[in-house]
């Protein structure tokens, strides 16, 4: 494609998305449509008395002697005002008069006589009312015109500010609802995504394939048509794709995939082509779809029977993707956290041609989120981000950057010059289990949850292979009544049986603690229950940690079925095997809590001890909890680093 070309079509582009020019268009497009909405008022309010019959004007005088001659049928009293009709001989015989009916207007000074009078002479009376004035009439007749027009108006006014923003217009549902981002207006580049070097490499390289095309084809190479960004929420894809419109020096199309379904069939499907078809004209062109699993879901797993119109618009998607030629410089930039329930096709080679990973920070990477994030925010001395990316384990790149903004609102809220290191501790722990919230618990309820978080401190520190403690608290915040948080000893990425089973063990501390010190346990560990539940379900089920029934993997989801993926997946093993199955679960746990309580009964004096200090200090830190129970050795092992956060805190009566 020439360079003229290019920039006649860019001049388009510009054109059309020109805020002038777009109100000036709506303007024109909406101009008769005023016109039309007005002269339907005119005409229904200069019509609203057509087909009444005419009157004839008489005085009071005329009105009297006609009534005395007879010659009066009917009259309709209104106030000041008479209005009647004469009879039939009347008009007949007089000459000047064709109208029967007539009006005239009372005196101030009322007539008393006048129903005397009308009687007497058979006059048929009728008393009505006094009417509005003229002006109220009108402003009766012609409100609700004007409430109809002016709701009209407002409809085509936000129409028109929609189109002016890159929308469709008054009636362009089937039109693309895609905005176009200059490399100025996005404000991000590749240097404010810290911490994932592996995407950014991939992303690169398109870039570089945009803005200079020859030199990759020359060697025969082809530009990927699509890049799928999959990882858990807050993790950065988003603004990756932000980082790649601000770095890439050509037209960006941004876009949600639940903007293209709308109530009317067909659009969905007319809005992906209205937008591929203005990334061709415009190419080389990047097309961002941001939660592709909002259209991309896998076909036939609907409820319904019927016509699915989002599998109609993913249709059209696969369509436009394979209908590229090898010329055509339009990448498809898309992401999601849920690629497990994308459709294959969409998946396959020649539509998302890379699939790139982008997932929790690691240690190295946390310190470099950390830093983007906190490099506008006054730091204390006593704050390193070494130490900081230590305690922040598992946590995403969104909460790396709620951590530094809650870190922020704190000291101010403190009247602080600088944010300090409790600010960051405090920050963190308001992110990891919510905001506090004042005590109602009384005397006993607050000792039973002292022994429970302590027995989950107590067995994280002594099982062999469980996350030490970090942290434990009887204080409320959110849902919980108190928390007990770990932090890994090492990065793991793999987890062995061994960890497994000390994991589940730690989750039965609470629960087996209070059945030790109050003969009874509490509801307070149904979250407990649930994540072990799940957890051994897993061990037995998926990861063949059972010897009787061997390394076998059997299908069980914890899915919902109606979330639509698992209504097609049937189970591959007998009812005799799902009985198995659980009685192997009831087996492991039963196994794991025997343990768990053996140890906490040889410990009984460390949970009291431990259980007490909780209770009066309401908030124990690691050292604290180590020096408590006489466990100094591994003081400083919890202070290495690690990426898992699924066992980094377990939570009274909640879930994580």
């Amino acid at each position: 494609m020439s360079s003229e070309t290019q920039d006649n079509q860019s001049k388009s582009a510009s054109d059309r998305r020109d805020p002038d020019q777009v109100m000036k268009k709506a303007i024109q497009q909406g101009a008769w449509f005023v016109w039309l909405a007005l002269a339907v008022v005119l005409f229904f309010y200069f019509t609203s008395d057509f087909g009444e019959p005419p009157t004839n004007r008489m005085t009071y005088s005329e009105f009297l002697s006609a009534v005395e001659d007879g010659r009066i049928e009917q009259v309709t009293l209104r106030g000041q005002e008479v209005e009647g009709r004469l009879t039939e001989q009347a008009v007949d015989n007089d000459d000047e008069i064709d109208i029967a009916r007539f009006e005239t207007l009372r005196p101030e000074l009322e007539d008393q006589r006048l129903l005397e009078r009308l009687e007497q002479n058979g006059v048929e009376v009728e008393a009505r009312p006094t009417e509005p004035a003229w002006w109220a009439q009108i402003l009766m007749r012609a409100l609700p015109w004007i409430l109809v027009l002016g709701l009209l108006l407002w409809f085509w006014n936000r129409m028109a500010r929609r189109a002016m923003s890159g929308g469709a217009g008054p009636f362009g549902f089937g039109q693309s609802q895609a905005r176009r981002i200059e490399k100025k207006q996005s404000g991000v580049t590749l240097e404010h995504v810290a911490g994932a070097d592996n995407a950014k490499r991939e992303v690169k390289e398109v870039i570089d394939y945009l803005k200079d095309p020859r030199r990759f084809r020359k060697l025969g190479a082809k530009i990927p048509h699509g890049l799928l960004l999959m990882g858990p929420p807050g993790t950065g894809k988003t603004l990756m794709a932000r980082a790649v419109a601000g770095e890439a020096d050509v037209p960006f199309y941004s876009v949600t995939g639940s903007e293209f379904i709308e109530m009317f069939v067909g659009v969905g499907a007319s809005r992906v082509r209205d937008m591929f078809d203005n990334a061709r004209k415009n190419a080389p062109s990047v097309i961002f779809i941001d939660e592709l699993d909002a259209i991309g879901r896998s076909r036939g797993t609907g409820m319904g029977g019927g016509h699915d119109e989002r599998e109609q618009t993913l249709n059209q998607i696969l369509a436009q993707m394979d209908g590229f030629e090898p010329h055509e410089a339009v990448v498809v930039l898309a992401a999601t956290n849920r690629p497990d329930v994308l459709d294959k096709a969409l998946l396959r080679p020649g539509r998302f041609d890379r699939k790139i990973t982008m997932d929790r920070p690691d240690r190295k990477a946390r310190k470099a989120i950390l830093e983007v994030h906190t490099k506008n925010i006054p730091l204390a001395d006593d704050v390193e981000m070494d130490r900081l990316a230590q305690i922040t384990i598992g946590f995403s790149g969104a909460d790396l950057a709620n951590l530094a903004n809650e870190a922020a609102l704190l000291a101010g809220r403190k009247e602080k010059e600088k944010v300090d290191w409790a600010c960051f501790t405090e920050a963190r722990d308001r992110v990891m289990l919510g905001q506090a919230r004042d005590s109602a618990l009384n005397d006993r309820e607050r000792r039973v949850v002292a022994y429970h978080e302590s027995g989950h401190a107590l067995l994280a520190e002594l099982l062999p292979n469980a996350d030490p403690v970090d942290k434990i608290t009887v204080l409320p915040r959110a849902q919980t009544l108190g928390a007990t948080s770990q932090r890994p000893r090492e990065e793991r990425y793999n987890y062995g049986e061994s960890y497994l089973r000390d994991r589940i063990g730690v989750m039965f501390g609470g629960r087996l603690a209070e059945s030790i010190v109050f003969g009874e346990v509490s509801n307070g560990a149904e979250n407990d229950l649930e994540q072990a539940t799940r957890l051994a379900r897993r061990m037995v089920g998926r990861w063949g940690m059972s010897e009787r029934l061997g390394p076998a993997a059997f299908s069980e989801s914890d899915d919902h079925v109606f979330l639509g993926k698992e209504m097609a997946q049937g189970r591959n093993h007998s009812e005799a095997t799902a009985a198995a199955i659980d009685e192997e679960i009831q087996k492991l746990l039963k196994d794991i809590e025997s343990g768990a309580r053996d140890l906490l009964e040889k410990n009984r004096d460390r949970l009291h001890a431990l259980a007490g200090a909780l209770a009066e200090n309401e908030t124990l830190e690691s050292d604290e909890v180590k020096k408590i129970i006489g466990n100094d050795d591994d003081a400083d092992s919890s202070s290495q680093d690690g990426t898992d956060d699924s066992g980094r805190n377990s939570r009274r009566g909640s879930s994580e």
